[in-house]
């Protein structure tokens, strides 16, 4: 199990930090400055709203059935019929809900045309990652990574046709259209691969003549779904509320939400690399909890050494350069506002941490089914996260969110560890805290002596700091992962 871990931490890390990145500074960069900051705007305020409602389109679905598919395998042929039946009963209901907003709203033809496609294209999306959730259930990690993948494979191509070919020329319009087209050849990709694989592997003879809703089965998935949703929006809330506080708290709120929204981008990229890695985490958690594994304690210490290394070191190396880095990002933006930038970044950069352990534990705790702790532990969060927010917005503006941001990751993560280590009996190896510490302690004087540098020429000494450390203090166990290589 730990092999198959390794495995799909491999692909899924190595496929996505190969294309996304070219996706956003190339593409999304290119759109934006092709259609010009109006234009660019008119499509994000309503791609916000379609994507607002889109827990509509799972209702926590996605989550359960990667959990209940690696614990129990044999029941995809009855879960991927079933499920995508909802889907399409679900996809009603975001479309009316969606809709009618619009309406309230006083959209125009053009922007209900827009909001047509963007509705469109988070269904697609949705049922992309519901049929992702079958793989990593089933395991079939190198599958996984590849179609996480491909959506943007196809959007890069034919935004490059677009951008940059004989005949450029580029709408939002048309920039939509591109993203139906993308998600459509994945959905299709995906549901394929996944019903050949099924005939193969599982003795199945599923086809899309087996598609149903059955209202009994629906009723069942929806409830026993209903804590994963619950989960997702607690978690959503709590970690997406601060601008919307700064806006109502504060006298200059727009421009202090435009501070935190700027200060949280590197942030939001940082904590990516902490979601891919948990994408195998919860398969192969659930499938070790279901089968009472000897190694989960093993494989927990083995992903936080990692989570660990990658974490501190990121906070660190940033939060120690935040000027070099916010000016990297904002040249363009007057020297007055990069300064704002500079005090919320170098404290919210931190939240990489607490947020990496939570994408550790939470997922053990979900994969282990406490989802009753954990929505507990999130309503707290929430809470927790809002009180600071009052407190603090009214007196330090961004920079008190921040703080707020922080603090309620920070509980929500050490609240996490203890019920994990407490419910499912973990036991830390000998010294192992005392390293953890160590190294965070380490690492993070370093960074602060590392000298005035070009940003690659710091990310390079950051990541080489990082590992000098990690490697004697046995955070990475490069020994240990070879050996679970070679012969699990």
């Amino acid at each position: 199990m730990q092999k198959k871990l390794l495995s799909g931490l491999f692909w899924i890390l190595l496929l996505n930090l190969l294309i996304k990145p070219f996706w956003i500074l190339g593409i999304e960069t290119g759109v934006q400055n092709a259609v010009g900051t109006v234009e660019y705007g008119f499509y994000f305020t309503i791609f916000n709203l379609a994507y607002i409602f889109n827990i509509l389109l799972d209702l926590g679905v996605t989550n359960f059935n990667t959990r209940n598919i690696a614990r129990h395998p044999v029941l995809i042929d009855k879960h991927l019929p079933g499920i995508l039946g909802m889907k399409l009963l679900l996809v009603l209901l975001y479309g009316v809900v969606t809709f009618t907003v619009g309406l309230a709203a006083g959209y125009s033809s053009r922007q209900f045309a827009l909001l047509a496609i963007l509705t469109f294209n988070q269904f697609l999306n949705s049922l992309i990652l519901f049929l992702r959730s079958n793989f990593e259930g089933l395991m079939l990690f190198k599958w996984d990574s590849v179609i996480s993948i491909l959506d943007r494979v196809v959007m890069i191509a034919i935004c490059s046709m677009m951008l940059w070919g004989p005949r450029r020329g580029i709408t939002v319009e048309w920039f939509a259209l591109a993203q139906t087209a993308a998600y459509t050849v994945t959905a299709a990709t995906a549901l394929v691969v996944l019903i050949l694989r099924i005939r193969r592997e599982h003795n199945a003879r599923f086809s899309l003549r087996s598609l149903r809703v059955k209202k009994a089965f629906a009723i069942v998935i929806l409830r026993k779904s209903f804590p994963f949703a619950l989960l997702v929006l607690l978690m959503a809330s709590y970690n997406r509320i601060d601008p919307l506080l700064l806006s109502w708290l504060h006298p200059l709120g727009t421009y202090q939400a435009g501070i935190y929204a700027g200060a949280f981008r590197l942030l939001d990229a940082l904590t990516m690399v902490a979601y891919l890695v948990s994408v195998p985490l919860l398969p192969v958690f659930s499938r070790m909890t279901a089968e009472n594994d000897a190694q989960l304690g093993a494989t927990t210490r083995m992903v936080t050494g990692l989570m660990t290394v990658f974490s501190v070191t990121a906070a660190a190396l940033f939060s120690s350069h935040s000027e070099l880095f916010m000016q990297l990002l904002y040249h363009r933006q007057p020297s007055t506002v990069v300064a704002d930038y500079i005090p919320v970044f170098s404290i919210l950069v931190w939240g990489i941490v607490p947020i990496s352990m939570t994408y550790v534990f939470g997922t053990l705790l979900t994969a282990a089914g406490k989802l009753r702790q954990l929505n507990l532990l999130a309503a707290v969060a929430l809470a927790v996260n809002i009180a600071v927010n009052l407190v603090l917005i009214p007196r330090l503006g961004a920079v008190g969110s921040a703080w707020a941001a922080v603090t309620a990751q920070g509980f929500m993560a050490i609240a996490q560890i203890v019920v994990a280590v407490g419910m499912l009996h973990l036991r830390p190896a000998k010294g192992y805290l005392l390293r953890l510490l160590l190294f965070a302690a380490v690492v993070t004087a370093a960074m602060w002596l590392l000298p005035a540098m070009p940003w690659w020429a710091a990310l390079a000494a950051g990541g080489a700091v990082g590992l000098a450390v990690a490697l004697p203090l046995r955070l990475i166990d490069v020994k240990n992962i070879l050996q679970i290589v070679s012969n699990e």
